[in-house]
């Protein structure tokens, strides 16, 4: 069983997808089309052949892959391409063995929801893996896998030159990943760059002291536009959270 609640769906993991040529322009070409840039295979480095192999294997409708990002304290991210025929969508979502469901980030569909991670987060799970656990390890895979559910209004100067460096080493041409770069962290196709802060308390709460630690995200298609990333986890099991998030002291 590689996800829990999915039993009975057709789920291979993927990993081995990511050596195929073309996998990261059929994975991120549509998140770096823009008003300015129609995106094509060669900005990745590969031809349309390429491509559209890969784009065949994403969207398998008998094997619907998925991608795990291990990180600290036994916590997981997944992406999960759920290959309906008419329906199709990609979920990103938070595990953890203690937990009684997932958390939810975002969902990249016709019905979409998101931003699910501030860059703060991306880039410290990115840098953070659990190399006991199966899944994807290489930092600048995780960074691209993850990249999709980024929404972040407060960038720092250096995002760019992060990502370009992350696409060369995914093979992108050097003279071309930074460009590429500057596209995927444009506008994205299908919410808004969010502000993330921590939480605090509502009134709504009748004073309730939140769970501290976890960003909040201002952007109302948001999943976590709230103080919870994970509904029906203990104090001890968030804090646990937003220490492997980089977000609560250690």
């Amino acid at each position: 069983m590689l996800i829990k609640g999915f039993e009975n769906a057709p789920v291979v993991a993927g990993e081995e997808l990511l050596a195929l040529p073309g996998f990261w322009a059929a994975y991120l070409m549509w998140l770096s089309q823009t008003d300015e840039y129609d995106p094509i295979p060669e900005w990745f480095g590969v031809d349309g052949a390429d491509a559209d192999a890969a784009c065949d294997a994403l969207a398998d409708e008998d094997r619907w892959p998925v991608f795990r990002i291990p990180f600290a304290g036994g916590h997981t991210a997944l992406i999960l391409g759920r290959n309906f025929p008419d329906d199709p969508e990609t979920e990103y979502v938070i595990t953890h063995p203690g937990w009684g469901r997932h958390g939810h980030l975002a969902t990249i569909s016709g019905h979409q929801a998101g931003p699910g991670l501030s860059w703060r987060e991306l880039q410290h799970i990115a840098r953070t893996p659990d190399l006991n656990a199966p899944g994807v390890h290489a930092e600048y895979a995780r960074l691209l896998l993850l990249l999709p559910a980024l929404g972040d209004q407060d960038l720092p100067e250096d995002a760019q030159t992060v990502l370009g460096g992350a696409l060369a080493e995914a093979d992108v041409p050097a003279a071309l990943a930074p460009h590429l770069a500057g596209a995927l962290l444009a506008d994205h196709p299908l919410w808004e760059p969010a502000e993330w802060t921590l939480a605090a308390a509502s009134p709504l709460s009748g004073s309730q002291e939140p769970f501290l630690g976890i960003l909040h995200c201002d952007g109302y298609m948001s999943p976590r536009c709230g103080t919870r990333l994970a509904q029906g986890i203990t104090r001890e099991q968030s804090n646990s959270l937003a220490r492997a998030l980089g977000t609560w002291p250690t």
